[in-house]
């Protein structure tokens, strides 16, 4: 190439030099990328040519699989809907025997019970006739003697309980037959002194009588009792709980034991009083007085109301204890069911892949209904 130097006036010889070799090395860079880049488009084309060749090559064999793939399954929707109708009109026929035979069946039974039917009931009204002169009989055989058994059973419980509360005492039954009262009891201090006595009479029956206030004051002055007292399921009017009539207490089967109690502690206090005026006749005086008047009465009630009002707190805070354990109970039981639905929902929506939950297979329910049904025949 040649080089021409151009001259300026302004600018020296060196610098127009340069310049035109820079300009020179320019352009043969020029050239040469040109050239190399002539040979990678080239080489690039024939690469991109290859890659369309074998691109098409694939592309024409996916499509000729699709092609295929979308007969066989044309094929196969063709051969479901047929099934599918075929099944449908089965379905309808088994339906319309299975209805045809199940008509003839129910008219069959229906001929049959109507035949059966009229000896059926005349054989039930008959075993029902001979039940109820059955029971009737055995009802009129226990009412017999059920109010002397009732009665000794009441009679036991008494002893009993009061045995438990007052192991120092000596309770006594009277002998079966024999006159007198039920129970005698003889009240002891801690040191086994003899305070006072007590007679007890049971009755468990439906209706109070008036008579029993006089026999149990004949039985009190029979042996000497400090103090008498009935206790009875019905009481006479004017009483709900406890009372005292004509000098003998009567109480019902609640307030007994706090009647008792009360009771017992006056006879030991009165015992001591009386050993401690021991030869002092008006204070005897006094102390029958006290024991017969209205501020030993008012004493006792007193006791007894107390003791009653806490038994009925007891009562009601265990009902609404079992009240809350009801409810709980039955929150619990909501849960388990909601949760037993919930898993049987997507059972049936997923299928078999849900993980098994034991305690809500068939199994653990059969056996969580036996253990309710051994915790209800308990």
């Amino acid at each position: 190439m040649n080089t021409a130097i151009i001259t300026c006036p302004n600018c020296s010889t060196e610098i127009a030099l340069s310049q035109a070799l820079q300009e020179q090395f320019r352009q043969e860079n020029e050239a040469r990328l040109a050239a190399l880049a002539s040979q990678a488009e080239q080489r690039a084309r024939e690469g991109f040519a290859l890659e369309r060749q074998l691109f098409e090559g694939q592309l024409a064999q996916e499509r000729r699989k699709r092609e295929v793939a979308q007969q066989a399954e044309l094929e196969l929707r063709k051969q479901k809907g047929a099934l599918e109708d075929r099944a449908r009109e089965l379905d309808l026929e088994v339906a319309r025997r299975v209805d045809g035979e199940k008509q003839c069946l129910e008219e069959a039974l229906r001929r049959g019970f109507a035949e059966q039917q009229d000896l059926k009931l005349k054989e039930k009204d008959k075993l029902i006739e001979d039940l109820r002169h059955s029971l009737d009989e055995a009802r009129r055989k226990s009412e017999q003697g059920s109010q002397q058994r009732q009665g000794e059973v009441l009679e036991i419980d008494v002893q009993t309980e009061l045995e438990r509360r007052f192991p120092h005492d000596l309770v006594a039954a009277v002998a079966k037959g024999a006159r007198g009262a039920d129970l005698i009891h003889e009240v002891r201090d801690a040191a086994l002194r003899t305070c006072g006595t007590i007679v007890w009479e049971t009755k468990n029956t439906r209706h109070w009588h008036a008579g029993w206030l006089d026999k149990l004051k004949e039985d009190q002055r029979a042996v000497g009792a400090n103090l008498a007292v009935i206790v009875s399921t019905a009481l006479p009017d004017g009483i709900v709980e406890f009372g005292r009539i004509d000098g003998v207490w009567v109480a019902g089967l609640r307030a007994w034991p706090a009647l008792a109690t009360a009771l017992r502690e006056q006879l030991i206090e009165v015992a001591f009083a009386h050993a401690a005026a021991e030869g002092k006749h008006e204070k005897m005086e006094f102390l029958y007085r006290y024991l017969s008047g209205d501020q030993f009465r008012r004493r006792i009630e007193a006791m007894v109301e107390a003791f009653t009002a806490l038994q009925s707190g007891l009562s009601r805070e265990r009902t609404a204890m079992e009240r809350i354990w009801k409810e709980r109970e039955k929150q619990i039981e909501r849960v388990l069911a909601n949760t037993a639905g919930m898993y049987g929902e997507v059972r049936g929506i997923v299928g078999s892949s849900v993980p098994r939950v034991p305690a809500l297979e068939l199994d653990a329910v059969a056996g969580m209904l036996e253990d309710d049904t051994a915790d209800m025949v308990r």
